[in-house]
Order: structure tokens, then sequence, then C-alpha cells
């Protein structure tokens, strides 16, 4: 009898079981409309949903306007916003996955063209044309690179207040169904800025010392505990190193702090305060990140998903059966295959039957090899 493959088993976290160590990490799209799903969301979310991971997460939605880094981010600050999603968790979880949602504030880096539109900074007048402007906050008054907006230092009251909006936000996913959250504390964005010296030079409690750069993410992460529901999970997505002086001992020291606040995973990531993504980077492998993820879940003992270049079914396996990561997280090989979990199950056995797809899919694909099989050809090898 074959033993299931790691990648397969099931991964407890708080109230919530997933059925596989499978995640579809959150990819923008830049297609909602004043923060709302549209049907290319919902064709989007509805491909991924039946793809077999047991968690797939929304794209970053925004949790106030001013935090859009585009003008077609997702977004959860209001309540007309979460009817939509409401029918995006219910096609993720009528499909067997977990719903997941990861919330972002692009802070200086707000107010920018999709990236097939290059990605630059919007003029200032196309920035001014909305109805209240599009104010750019952050931490300090520091580009992110030349021709990027300069940000509004935010005030203490600005910081407090964001907390709020942050819970808020959190309240709303509540209301939508969401089963898993996760706060985006990278790649350059609005908690990221306050972690990193090159964005943050303020003088007061939240800047200086590496400790208290680390004050604003965990009032966000302790602000959103309170309101997420105690048997749901709460993520972190961490670059755990950068290119402005954020270094590992940090993020250890973070990831073990953020755990006492009630983080239950930290997603490993990198890079992003003076790149656009970690792939930017040269000669990156496949895997590049997961060293990184290792290392925090051995010094914070904390669990981690690792994520980047990760798109073989036998890497991923490998990664999970070492120990190295708790969740693999996979991206762009599942806009490039939308059922590539349900594929790794066929190619590593797991399911040579065809059981782990829909019935409406699997029934036909099973009948098929049992045909093969009669006429003694390999089902996996064919498409």
């Amino acid at each position: 009898m074959q033993t299931m493959p790691h990648l397969f088993t099931p991964f407890p976290l708080r109230g919530v079981a997933l059925a596989n160590r499978v995640m579809v990490s959150p990819m923008a799209q830049y297609s909602a409309e004043h923060g709302l799903v549209t049907d290319w969301l919902f064709g989007h979310y509805g491909r991924l949903a039946i793809g077999g991971a047991g968690l797939v997460f929304t794209e970053a939605v925004k949790v106030e306007e001013r935090g859009l880094g585009t003008d077609g981010d997702m977004g959860l600050w209001n309540e007309a916003q979460i009817a939509p999603l409401r029918r995006v968790t219910a096609l993720i979880r009528q499909a067997g996955a977990i719903a997941g949602i990861q919330l972002n504030h692009a802070g200086r880096q707000a107010g920018r063209s999709p990236p097939w539109e290059g990605r630059g900074a919007l003029p200032v007048e196309v920035m001014q044309r909305r109805d209240r402007g599009w104010p750019v906050i952050g931490p300090s008054p520091i580009a992110k690179a030349p021709g990027f907006h300069v940000p509004m230092a935010m005030t203490l009251a600005d910081i407090a207040d964001m907390c709020a909006v942050w819970a808020a936000a959190a309240r709303r996913a509540v209301a939508a169904r969401l089963q898993g959250l996760e706060l985006h504390g990278g790649h350059g964005y609005l908690i990221h800025q306050f972690l990193s010296p090159t964005a943050n030079q303020r003088t007061d409690g939240y800047g200086g010392s590496a400790k208290n750069r680390m004050r604003f993410a965990l009032e966000i992460a302790e602000a959103v505990r309170v309101c997420w529901p105690a048997d749901r999970p709460l993520f972190f997505r961490m670059s755990v190193i950068d290119e402005g002086g954020w270094h590992f001992e940090d993020s250890v020291v973070l990831a073990r702090e953020l755990k006492r606040v009630g983080v239950d995973l930290i997603d490993c990531t990198s890079g992003g305060i003076a790149k656009a993504t970690p792939t930017d980077a040269r000669n990156v492998a496949p895997g590049f990140q997961v060293e990184l993820a290792r290392g925090i879940r051995s010094a914070a003992a904390i669990p981690t998903a690792a994520v980047g270049l990760i798109t073989e079914a036998r890497h991923a396996e490998r990664i999970v059966a070492k120990g190295d990561v708790d969740l693999v997280g996979i991206g762009r090989a599942f806009l490039y295959d939308p059922f590539w979990a349900l594929h790794a199950g066929v190619e590593l056995g797991a399911d040579p039957a065809f059981e782990r797809f829909p019935p409406q899919y699997g029934w036909w694909l099973n009948r098929r090899r049992v045909q093969l099989e009669r006429e003694g050809l390999d089902n996996r090898s064919l498409p």
C-alpha cells in the first residue's frame, strides 16, 4: 500500500483543518472596480477554487482607499464590498478548500499603474482627480525610488486610526465568511515600511531601534487578533530579509513576538523595499526562499509557509517531507495550471482514480484511466 505523500497530509490550524499542504498565494489581478469583486475576479477565483489546494487566498485586499496600490485593487473598507466577496468565499468553500484573505495597505507604494502599463507612479493630476484625492502616506516622507510619490509622514493619531482601520477590515472579512486571514507585512508595503530602517526614519516610539520599528506591525496584529475569531488562523507575510537593512535575526524576533500576540503562521518571502518583487533579483533558483522559512520555523518555533518559484510537484513534496515548512505557497504556477494541486496528486500517487477532482470532472477522467489501463497505457503520461 502506497504511503500518502507528505504534500497531501492534512494540516490543522486552530479550529480549521486544511486538507493538504498546498496554499494558493495571493496574486493581484488589478481588475476590481471601486474595490469590488468583478466578473473577471469571480471567474478567476472559481478556477482556483476547484484546483485542489487546501487553502486559497484572495489577492491583497486594501483596508482603506489611501492604501490602494492601483485603481484595480480589491478593497474591504466599506460594507458594500462584503456581499460580492462573500460569493467568492462560497465558491472556495464549496470546492472543499479553506478560504483565506490577505489584508494590505500600500503606504508609499500607493498610486501606481498596473504592471502591464509600467507600474510607475500615476501623475499628480490623476491622483487629484478623485473625489477626495489620493493622499499617499508612510512612516516617513521618503519615496520608494526616484519618480515615486513622496508620502506624508503619519502622525501618532494616524497610526492609532490605522489599527482601527485594519481591525474594521478584519470584521468585514468575518462577515464575508473567510476562514483564514493574512496580514501583508512584506514586499515594501506599509507594515514593511515601518519595519525597514530605509523607509522608517522616525524619531518617536515607532522609529529608531528595531524594537520600535516592530511596534506598528505588532499593534496591527493585536488589533486584528482581537476581532478575528479565536478558532480561525491568523497569518503574517514577512519579508524575512530585504535590501534596506532588515535582517534574518530581526525577523526571528518579530516572529516570536507575533506568535505571542496570536499569529499562527509566518508566510516567508523576501525583498520589496527597493525591488518590486523578490523574483526581480538575478539568479534566483526554484524554492530560493525555503531556507528562510526553515530558519524562521526552527528559530521562532512557529509554523511557516515558503513561496518562490516552486513549480514542480516533486519539489514541493521534498520540501514538506524534509520538515522545512508546513505549507508550500504556489502562485504563478496556478495561473498557468489552475489544477496544479489536483495534477500533483495524480503525479505523486495520492489520487490515482481522480477522486480529489470535482465529481463532474473526476468521473470522466477516471473512466478514461480505466480505458487506458486496458490498453496498457499510463494515464499520468497523457494530458
